[in-house]
């Protein structure tokens, strides 16, 4: 005689004195209790609250920090030029959680990606922390310093990618920004726009001799790239990071 759990598991069963069927019987249920029914995903590109769905067997939760702005350039005269370094990209975590440790509702925290420089040599700010509550956090890219106009060889230091969050059972430390250089008054675009686990570098950008804009970061949590001058050009704003996101993916029974 045979019997079968909920989900289809065929087990032997008795009614004589035989104990075997009885073990293969509990070894079955418990099969049961665990096997995957369903999978849930819900991907939060603003801020709001998880809530655990029915039936949860274990909860896989991915957070990327957002990324930094770029700084603007000033403006410059004859012989000068302005390069402005790229912001750093988000920090991304990501761990395995029991239904009981997640709890039945987390509020979920998306960074903003950090805003950019305004025209000038002034500085693009750091891109927003992402969470999961408190059980896993990812820090922002730092956004960079703004660029004065120069006549000299100058090499401004670019922005750190996002690290130092909490939680988790794995974390991957945003991308740096690339240099904003000049040599003999031309701008030398390194100035790339740092990298996330979820996003690509953003590449410098323009002809050195003329007056370009830096590029926003790519979704999600990447560092955008940095302006820059030639000579005889009007300051320049930078660009904006680009926004965090957490995702949530939760299997049922």
């Amino acid at each position: 005689m045979t019997a079968s759990t909920s989900k289809g598991i065929v087990y032997p069963q008795s009614t004589d004195h035989t104990r075997i069927w009885e073990h293969l019987q509990t070894l079955a249920t418990d099969a049961d209790q665990i096997i995957i029914g369903g999978v849930d995903r819900q991907i939060f590109t603003t801020s709001g609250t998880w809530t655990r769905p029915a039936n949860a067997i274990l909860v896989h939760v991915q957070v990327q920090g957002a990324g930094g702005g770029s700084g603007g350039v000033a403006a410059t005269t004859s012989g000068q030029a302005a390069c402005a370094p790229g912001a750093g990209g988000g920090e991304y975590a990501a761990g395995w959680l029991t239904p009981a440790a997640a709890g039945s509702s987390v509020a979920v925290t998306v960074g903003t990606g950090g805003t950019a420089g305004s025209a000038g040599a002034n500085a693009g700010s750091d891109g927003g922390t992402s969470s999961f509550g408190s059980l896993i956090t990812a820090l922002g890219g730092s956004g960079s310093s703004g660029a004065a106009a120069t006549s000299t060889n100058v090499s401004n230091g670019a922005s750190n990618g996002g690290s130092g969050g909490t939680g988790g059972d794995i974390r991957i430390p945003g991308g740096d920004g690339g240099n904003g250089q000049v040599i003999s008054a031309i701008p030398i675009k390194f100035n790339n726009g740092g990298s996330s686990f979820l996003s690509n570098i953003r590449r410098a950008t323009g002809v050195a001799a003329t007056s370009t804009s830096g590029f926003a970061g790519y979704q999600y949590g990447g560092g955008a790239s940095g302006p820059s001058n030639g000579a005889s050009q009007s300051a320049v704003a930078g660009a904006a990071g680009a926004n965090g996101v957490v995702i949530v993916t939760t299997y049922t029974a």
